[in-house]
């Protein structure tokens, strides 16, 4: 799902504190290759270091070899979905800790998964304000 041209102007408005600071590592895992562009240019435009994935197998890979802060995942990706790298975080003793934030054209009532794998849940498409400021929610509330 490419972004839409509001969300593109939507993009423009985002306010980047701290120039030149990287505030915090996201993982982004999503398949589209044109969305993940998009959500990558808005989160770095924000100040945050974005490790970027196309699918869950990836995005698996990298969590284990890097040092991240936060997670934003697709729901439904290739090789791996977002529900099931949510549960590989969550069994995990090292990345448990890891504040997940999903993303997900299908409304959360629609989902059959547990919601207690994920920290958030976004409904696409997700416009820039709503995922740069549940992303600084969740940070503020894991560094408590």
């Amino acid at each position: 799902m490419a972004p839409d041209k509001s969300s593109i102007s939507e993009m423009e408005n985002v306010v980047t504190p701290g120039e030149g600071r990287i505030r915090a590592r996201v993982l982004l895992a999503e398949d589209d290759r044109a969305l993940r562009r998009f959500l990558q240019v808005v989160l770095e435009r924000s100040g945050y270091k974005v490790l970027p994935a196309s699918d869950g197998l990836e995005a698996m890979k990298l969590a284990l070899s890097t040092r991240i802060d936060i997670v934003v995942t697709d729901a439904t990706m290739p090789n791996l979905s977002g529900y099931e790298f949510c549960r590989f975080l969550r069994n995990s003793q090292t990345l448990a800790h890891l504040p997940v934030i999903l993303l997900s054209a299908m409304e959360r009532k629609d989902t059959t998964e547990n919601p207690a794998q994920v920290d958030a849940f976004l409904a696409k498409p997700v416009s820039a304000e709503s995922l740069i400021g549940c992303i600084e929610e969740l940070l503020a509330r894991k560094s408590k």
